[in-house]
């Protein structure tokens, strides 16, 4: 049962996180050419959105993991 309590945390913040930032980046390298002693790599930046629908799922869901009693 307690793994169950940090799950539904780690939703709430992940959530919350979603919804404060709305996006986040990160680089990634498209191509590497070696000629001779030359070596050339391209890295482009990439951007993905966070829908806020999908943020107020996450915090919802956490929310409900920690309200709704289980039966054991």
């Amino acid at each position: 049962m307690k793994t169950l309590n940090i799950v539904a945390v780690a939703l709430i913040v992940a959530g919350g996180l979603g919804l404060a930032y709305g996006q986040f980046g990160f680089t990634k390298e498209t191509q590497e050419a070696r000629i001779g002693p030359l070596e050339l790599t391209v890295q482009d930046r990439e951007t993905v959105n966070i829908p806020q629908w999908a943020s107020i799922a996450a915090i919802v869901a956490g929310a409900l993991l920690l309200v709704v009693p289980r039966s054991s």
